[in-house]
């Protein structure tokens, strides 16, 4: 199941978002990972040349990654993590690994801060924070 544990939901989430280009993700399975209200953070380049958090729910990231996908072929996977629970709280420090293949040359690598609920009978996605860095050698 997708959301019985916070390691089946975040593997689930990633896989969600990996596949060749033009291939359609199943984003309504990818919408019930999230809790009502919940956010993607990403760093990103603004129109200034900073970069600054773009605060996005679930729609509005689909929106702006469906384009990407639709042109490049991606795949996303977690390299180790970190885990912190205090209650139903989990945070969740996910170090992860981007290729244009599965196991390919990496295009990207960074961490996604994931904030989980724990509801009793399954976990929620809250927030994913990351910084959006593109090129691997900027994270060297």
């Amino acid at each position: 199941m997708d959301t019985e544990s916070s390691e089946s939901i975040i593997q689930t989430a990633y896989a969600l978002i990996s596949g060749r280009t033009g291939e359609p993700r199943d984003w309504a399975r990818w919408k019930t990972l999230h809790a009502p209200g919940a956010r993607l953070i990403p760093i990103e380049a603004s129109p200034d040349g900073s970069r600054r958090p773009n605060v996005m729910t679930p729609d509005e990231f689909i929106a702006s990654r469906s384009v990407f996908f639709a042109k490049e072929d991606f795949y996303e996977w977690e390299t180790s993590r970190e885990e912190f629970r205090c209650g139903q709280l989990v945070h969740v420090w996910s170090n992860y690994s981007a290729a244009r293949e599965p196991g390919g040359a990496l295009i990207r690598k960074g961490v996604n801060s994931i904030q989980l609920w724990d509801d009793g009978t399954r976990y929620w996605i809250l927030s994913v924070a990351w910084d959006a860095v593109e090129a691997l050698k900027a994270v060297s």
